[in-house]
């Protein structure tokens, strides 16, 4: 199960990398003005970044050192699911073999 969330996670990175790099290619992401008149475009905006946020607060959650939770906090909203998917692949690579993947879930017991 490891591993499928890790290809599944590695699967979301990829696709992101490669959305984004062919949409700035087109056109840079400081020149979308004529997006914000389409209400479609703000609902999208609106939901993708509460989705951040809620995906954020179980990374403020596991997270122990402010500092590690402001940066996490800054990345997530910068580059949003490139670095959801990088948060989650970096806990299933930090979980021991004798853990549990519930154990991904939960705050570490370490201080």
């Amino acid at each position: 199960m490891r591993f499928l969330l890790a290809l599944i996670f590695m699967g979301i990175f990829a696709v992101m990398l490669i959305a984004t790099v062919n949409a700035s290619l087109v056109r840079p992401v400081w020149d979308n003005s004529e997006l914000l008149d389409d209400p479609w475009f703000i609902a999208t905006l609106c939901d993708a970044y509460c989705g951040f946020l809620t995906f954020y607060v179980w990374v403020a959650y596991r997270e122990r050192s402010t500092t590690s939770r402001l940066l996490w906090f800054v990345a997530i909203m910068l580059f949003g699911n490139l670095a959801m998917a990088c948060y989650v692949l970096l806990q299933l690579f930090r979980l021991e073999t004798s853990q549990s993947l519930s154990d991904i879930l939960l705050r570490s017991s370490a201080s």
